[in-house]
């Protein structure tokens, strides 16, 4: 379905090419200042234009049409909406089911009445809902809590001076590359999540899988610790306070936070859309055929995923705040 959340809840829809993008937020406390101008700096951060991002622009400016008023939430459900002011869905028309996409897996699901212009409901465009519904989630978080999300690799490479030219590479290849986000927060409470099933990890997982293009979820040490001892994986306690040594754990145990920083990474999978030249079965021909996928697309979505990952875990985090 197309709604997350308990407590905050939210709700998205619309397509890549479609007239707009949208969603509706409940739960969102009567009194919060809320304006426009409070989404300029992550909706940024999302915008395409950085070496390695898509030529797509898009202004997404918000628009908020319902749960605001003179400036305050008032209570209600907020309803917010983006245009959809640049597609070219002609790049889209007659194209194989393109590898690593879901124009195949869409078309069986809903009987072939799936949009599959720019990926339609299953595009990365969609993440432009879950950074605005973040910006409302971090106003709800109580004052000391603080974000902090990079881009740790592209490519394989962990070397930030060579991000530039493995992307300058691989789009003159016309190709693409993967790349790991980490998210760190900062000032977390303890004892925030619920065993067994809304854990934090599990909460935060779930909604970081539905960003699209994440093939990866680690918090702490992560898959480190599987050829770690216990004696090196432990984090002793420093004091009363909760503070640890070490921090494998990523700021959870017991599926609660602890009170230290919540680290959680994500792994992004290379863009699918290339326009290097592919071979994969046509279900028009019957045939192996060589294609390009045409279209704008990034070079590696997790420079513009990164926000994403913020976002997913801000709202998680929100839903779960203890009152």
């Amino acid at each position: 379905m197309n709604r997350f959340g308990e407590h905050f809840r939210i709700a998205l829809w619309g397509e890549s090419h479609g007239p707009q993008i949208g969603l509706v937020l409940d739960g969102v406390p009567a009194g919060m200042p809320l304006s426009e101008e409070d989404f300029a700096v992550d909706l940024a951060r999302r915008r395409a234009g950085a070496p390695g991002t898509t030529p797509r622009r898009e202004t997404d400016a918000p628009q908020l049409v319902s749960g605001v008023y003179r400036g305050y939430t008032t209570g209600a459900p907020l309803a917010i909406v983006f245009a959809n002011e640049n597609t070219r869905s002609q790049d889209y028309a007659d194209l194989p089911d393109r590898p690593s996409h879901a124009d195949r897996t869409a078309r069986e699901r809903f009987d072939g009445f799936n949009d599959p212009r720019g990926g339609g409901h299953f595009s990365g465009r969609l993440t432009l809902a879950l950074v605005a519904a973040s910006v409302v989630a971090k106003k709800m978080l109580p004052a000391g809590i603080g974000f902090t999300t990079a881009v740790t690799q592209i490519g394989g490479c962990g070397d930030s001076t060579r991000f530039d030219d493995i992307l300058h590479t691989a789009a003159a290849e016309g190709d693409s590359v993967g790349g790991v986000v980490e998210c760190r927060v900062e000032g977390l409470p303890m004892g925030w999540g619920e065993p067994f099933f809304d854990s934090v990890e599990s909460r935060i997982a779930h909604l970081l899988f539905a960003v699209p293009g994440i093939k990866g979820v680690e918090f702490g040490s992560g898959f480190a610790a599987a050829s770690m001892h216990g004696s090196e994986h432990n984090d002793p306690l420093l004091d009363a306070a909760g503070r640890t040594a070490t921090n494998h754990a990523g700021g959870i145990v017991g599926g609660l936070t602890n009170g230290n920083p919540l680290v959680v990474r994500t792994a992004f999978k290379p863009t699918a859309s290339i326009t290097r030249e592919q071979r994969s079965f046509d279900r028009t021909t019957g045939r192996i055929e060589s294609f390009a996928v045409g279209g704008r697309h990034d070079v590696c979505i997790a420079l513009r995923g990164a926000v994403a990952v913020e976002a997913a875990v801000a709202i998680v985090l929100a839903d779960l705040m203890k009152p």
